[in-house]
């Protein structure tokens, strides 16, 4: 089992940081990077936009599939072994994506390399948050965490922004080649810092069952959800798809509850802080992922902006979300990890009250004001959620937690941005209907049928909202045993 610290020095500390908050942006950065590049990539290709969607979609679901799997691997034998392996996968499916499609001119080969450095993203996600509670005191874990989650938000938030700008200036290539370098530096980097520990005896086998299964389930639910309303949801592939989930997620539920050594430990929900927590980080990056998804639309749509000032408009967001982040790391250790959570959920609430106010002719300075209430409590939440899921659990779940919150971070973004188009294209179809109007409606009726179906889909934000405060109110912070005999514990130090 890691148990392990980097040392006592300050400068081991930093650096471990470093390497970690680099694994967790770059995996986080390539889930969204490529957006934006996706229509290039079509016409190099020759394939319709629907097919240029996999290279988006595959990643995605590998992620979804595996994250659990190498979780339960990393507390069997050892996060350093998972995060060096994981970022040479990484590394080399990167140069891959760029290199070997143009070279074969092979769409397919573009897709399965995209596949093999999900595998390498999976392993680096699921083990960042775990490496902190593991490796760093207690008295630095918040701003650790802090820093950390901070970093994998912020790939999220600006891949489309950094894609943009590689893919116009240079090519579609140079969004896999950047990782190359980095990745190179963050092995060496990791060699250097992550304790080298003991792995854990293995008493049972792995849990075969329980990986295919979770990974058949969670792939199949998110297929479904990304491609529902590009084929129809009463397609046949998508009716199946949802059925496969339905199957194998609860198969999945009756193994784990058998399992001598599940990969998920679902025992762990019947705690109550534990069960609020979790709901909370998936509520949030649920309609956090929905709102993200609309606004651009929005902007665009209804108020009239370009592209590219739509998109400088939410750069707001992105850095209010880097300052939340911040604060929450250097104030967890004073003020705890409830009450920043109340705050934050404070601050989302009234980002999410306020989208509803917001009409054609609302300021610019207005809707920023939204955008930065919504990013400051996301910043803020992160932080002290993540920690209080971490420090609830023994050392030896860190492993299997850690690769839970990873899951939690992406797969709710892809429901998101499912369950709020349907709210918004229902809203508006019902408006519509309800009003007799039809496209050759004048163009200021068609703006009000369009912001009545913003307005649907910003309420049912600002409900998951008042849910998130809620939760945020009832859980309370609780640390185990394994972390309250203070940072000189000799089970903590590593063994080489």
């Amino acid at each position: 089992m890691d148990s392990g610290r980097a040392g006592t020095s300050q400068k081991s500390f930093t650096l471990l940081i470093i390497s970690i908050s680099l694994a967790t942006f770059m995996s986080a950065l390539d889930g969204t990077i490529v957006n934006i590049a996706l229509p290039t990539i079509s016409e190099a290709f020759n394939v319709t936009t629907s097919t240029v969607s996999w290279v988006s979609t595959i990643y995605l679901l590998v992620m979804a599939g595996c994250v659990l799997i190498f979780g339960k691997v990393s507390d069997v034998i050892g996060f350093k072994k998972v995060f060096l392996s994981g970022f040479l996968i990484f590394t080399i499916g990167s140069f891959s994506c760029g290199l070997l499609p143009d070279l074969i001119n092979s769409f397919l080969v573009l897709i399965g390399s995209r596949a093999f450095q999900a595998v390498g993203g999976a392993m680096i996600t699921a083990i960042g948050p775990a490496m902190v509670t593991a490796y760093i005191p207690m008295k630095q874990k918040g701003k650790a965490m802090g820093i950390v989650l901070t970093f994998a938000a912020l790939g999220t938030a600006i891949g489309p922004t950094i894609g943009g700008v590689l893919t116009q200036f240079l090519s579609w290539n140079w969004i896999f080649f950047i990782n190359v370098p980095v990745g190179i530096c963050a092995i060496f980097l990791g060699a250097k810092v992550i304790p080298a520990v003991k792995a854990r005896e293995r008493t049972t086998g792995f849990d075969r069952a329980g990986a295919v299964l979770i990974f058949t389930g969670l792939a199949s639910l998110l297929f479904a959800l990304s491609e529902g309303q590009t084929l129809g949801w009463t397609d046949p592939v998508i009716l199946g798809s949802f059925v496969l989930a339905l199957i194998t997620l609860g198969g999945f539920v009756w193994c784990e509850l058998r399992a001598a050594d599940p990969l998920l430990e679902l025992r762990l929900f019947k705690r109550k802080n534990f069960l609020l927590t979790n709901t909370t980080m998936v509520l949030l990056f649920f309609s956090f992922a929905g709102i993200s998804y609309l606004l651009p639309f929005y902007l665009q749509y209804v108020q009239g902006f370009t592209p590219s000032v739509a998109g400088l408009i939410l750069t707001s967001l992105s850095v209010a979300m880097m300052v939340g982040g911040i604060l929450a790391g250097m104030l967890y250790n004073r003020a705890g990890g409830r009450l920043l959570s109340i705050a934050a959920g404070i601050s989302i609430v009234a980002g999410y009250f306020l989208l509803t106010r917001i009409r054609p002719d609302t300021t610019t300075g207005f809707v920023v004001l939204c955008l930065v209430l919504i990013g400051f409590g996301l910043g803020l939440m992160l932080t002290p959620a993540s920690n209080m899921i971490m420090n609830s659990v023994g050392k030896k779940y860190q492993g299997m937690v850690s690769s839970l919150t990873s899951l939690e971070r992406f797969a709710p973004m892809t429901i998101g941005i499912a369950i709020f188009n349907i709210v918004f294209i229902q809203g508006i179809n019902a408006i519509a209907s309800h009003n007799r109007i039809t496209e050759v409606a004048p163009a200021y009726i068609r703006i009000e049928v369009l912001t009545a179906g913003f307005d649907l889909a910003f309420l049912f934000a600002f409900a998951v909202g008042i849910i998130i405060l809620i939760l945020a109110v009832l859980a309370r912070q609780e640390t185990h045993p394994d972390y309250q005999s203070g940072d000189e514990d000799p089970a903590t130090q590593p063994s080489t």
